[in-house]
């Protein structure tokens, strides 16, 4: 699940975002097998459903990495060049930003994203607590091309790429985005990233299937927003949450399922589901240390340091460019 949930909330003008939503709602509902892209939860209900789902017992990330910020802040400190900047992709919450901000001597904060109504928010909000701090916010798909403010351009570069969400690409997108970020860091940078690791399959199970039913009413509230901003009739009732590990992927999969056979409509087409078809919403992959490290050289990073916390669950990495 990404945790950049506000920021794709109000990722687009309300036309566009439509626009956008309906070609790939029409689309992704006439594939073999029915497809939704995860983006799209991230509507005000979904994004205020992620900030509990953070919260529940069962969902170890988000308090996990935090945990590895604030025990190495010291180490992270250490191989962080004085004076430079912090460029984060996807700037979500600055409560991680925060940790590092506190324990390193940075010239500067890029934080980038595609909204730049949430960025500019955030970046006055953090100001006041960092008046010290240069923040130069950046409107733009982080995932593509994008250039860092000229202000910067003479500093040594960090990325900061925090959560899980680099398991929500498929390998060869986070493949992809690693290369590109490296060309807009330059040659000489470094990058610190948040990566879930594989665990006992029952930890997984758990974290996307929690007892209080939260995450089930964050996929379903895609079939909602589908009701409500195109105008869909869905019997959302008519459908089940469920969430596997696929061993042989390394991945959780995330479902919609229909529990019934029966016929839906959206923007004047018409889509039939058979009792027990799914739409396919999420992917999230987990990735073991030495996998991720091979990731990362295949994209051109050297693995410098990676820390974890005692149990193994989550891991935060220290990757140095390569010529």
């Amino acid at each position: 699940m990404n945790v950049y949930a506000p920021a794709l909330a109000k990722a687009h003008r309300f036309e566009e975002q439509t626009s956008a939503f309906a070609s790939d709602v029409l689309d992704g509902l006439s594939k073999h097998p029915k497809q939704l892209a995860p983006k799209y939860f991230y509507d005000a209900t979904g994004s205020e459903l992620f900030e509990q789902i953070t919260l529940l017992p069962e969902y170890y990330p988000t308090r996990t990495e935090l945990g590895i910020l604030r025990d190495h802040g010291a180490d992270i400190s250490a191989i962080v060049p004085k004076g430079s900047a912090l460029v984060e992709f996807g700037a979500g919450a600055t409560t991680k930003v925060r940790l590092l901000l506190e324990t390193c001597a940075f010239g500067a904060y890029v934080p980038v994203d595609i909204s730049g109504d949430f960025l500019k928010a955030q970046a006055d909000a953090l100001g006041k607590d960092f008046p010290g701090l240069a923040i130069y916010p950046v409107a733009a798909d982080f995932t593509a091309a994008f250039t860092l403010p000229q202000a910067v351009a003479a500093m040594p570069k960090v990325g900061f790429f925090p959560g899980s969400t680099l398991g929500n690409f498929e390998p060869h997108e986070a493949c992809a985005f690693l290369r590109s970020a490296r060309e807009i860091l330059g040659r000489t940078a470094r990058m610190i990233i948040g990566v879930d690791l594989e665990k006992d399959e029952r930890v997984l199970y758990d974290a996307y299937n929690d007892k209080a039913g939260v995450t089930a009413r964050f996929n379903l509230n895609l079939l909602h927003r589908i009701n409500r901003e195109l105008g869909g009739n869905f019997d959302v009732s008519a459908f089940t949450h469920r969430a596997i590990y696929n061993r042989d992927r390394h991945r959780i999969e995330m479902y919609l399922i229909s529990r019934k056979a029966q016929t839906v409509r959206v923007l004047g087409r018409t889509f039939s589901f058979r009792a027990g078809e799914s739409i396919h919403t999420e992917n999230s992959y987990k990735y073991s240390p030495e996998r991720f490290a091979a990731l990362a050289r295949g994209s051109g990073w050297i693995p410098s340091h990676c820390w974890s916390d005692a149990a193994g669950m989550f891991s935060v990495h220290a990757l140095d460019a390569s010529d």
